[in-house]
């Protein structure tokens, strides 16, 4: 799979890296419903075997489990991807999620994470978000500190905009951040991806085939029979006549994919990776399979035809 370099880090990245969203399992609120962590660990040998060489994951994803099924598929591997992770999300006692950019909070987590990753460094660590804003010095300063200590080899952020980022860079250059991004979420595109390049900013983007809606494999019967532990099932992009455009979107992108061997998703892909400041995209995938089906992604283009028809369809179905 191509690679390419990744901001200003040392880093050279593949073009696709694994997101463990999903293998959290459930008991925490943005569950994607029970999952089998044998195939969870399955799936992260599937991504590493057809040639991924990151993987991403968060402390909150699972309240810690995600982390410590990583760390359970890379157990006794002689060659080992860079791992991604990120801090600022916490239970509370009740089960819910804050924010927190405290000092002491950042530190805790930290050794939390190394802890369950079983490593001695963390490739990148970044602030999963800029929540409570007012934080964001102090939270930075941390993570700076950090890097300094040699805990952590390169520092980013994930889901911040261009003043925050200012913001952060007023204190230590930011090596990349993690935004959302595809054809459902391009609110990136007005000024957040242009400050990206300019500052040299890794941009690695995250639901690039929005959560699996833009796979081609959904119908309006298939989310009605999501277990209620999922939480697309109360995402307004998989309700009412929002899911009928999007379905009818994914099955343009099925369309386009099916004259090049490629699946609808793997089109998805491909749009979010054209774009020059984009440097990877964030995969999901919650079994093998899943793997295959999107791994072509990685090195597929498409023509500036293909991408006018897409870019066409959006603005007749805004």
């Amino acid at each position: 799979m191509q690679t390419r370099h990744f901001g200003n880090t040392d880093m050279e990245i593949t073009t696709l890296g694994l997101g463990t969203f999903a293998l959290g399992g459930e008991g925490w609120p943005a569950a994607w419903g029970p999952q089998d962590d044998d195939a969870s660990v399955a799936t992260i040998h599937r991504a590493l075997e057809r040639g991924m060489n990151w993987i991403d994951t968060a402390a909150v994803y699972g309240f810690g489990h995600a982390e410590e099924i990583v760390a359970r598929a890379l157990k006794g591997r002689s060659e080992r991807p860079f791992i991604f992770t990120k801090c600022s999300r916490r239970p509370t006692p009740d089960g819910k999620i804050v924010g927190t950019l405290k000092a002491a909070s950042i530190r805790e987590e930290v050794e939390d994470s190394l802890r369950r990753l079983q490593v001695d460094v963390i490739d990148l660590y970044q602030i999963h978000w800029p929540n409570p804003d007012e934080d964001i010095e102090e939270g930075w300063t941390t993570m700076a500190e950090l890097k300094a200590e040699g805990k952590v080899r390169h520092i980013g952020v994930s889901n911040f905009n261009v003043n925050q980022l200012e913001r952060a860079y007023k204190i230590a250059p930011v090596s990349s951040l993690q935004p959302p991004y595809s054809l459902l979420r391009r609110d990136i595109e007005k000024d957040v991806l242009d400050f990206c390049l300019q500052h040299n900013i890794g941009v690695i983007v995250y639901s690039p085939m929005a959560s699996g809606l833009l796979t081609g494999k959904w119908d309006a019967q298939r989310v009605q029979n999501l277990p209620d532990t999922d939480w697309r099932k109360r995402s307004a992009d998989y309700q009412g006549p929002r899911l009928e455009r999007n379905l009818e979107l994914a099955r343009l992108l099925q369309t386009i994919g099916q004259a090049h061997g490629r699946s609808a998703g793997e089109v998805a892909i491909a749009w979010t990776l054209r774009h020059p400041a984009v440097t990877a995209a964030i995969v999901g995938g919650r079994h093998p399979g899943q793997v295959d089906e999107i791994i072509g992604a990685g090195d597929f283009r498409l023509s500036e035809q293909e991408i006018a028809q897409i870019e066409d369809f959006v603005q007749t179905h805004p």
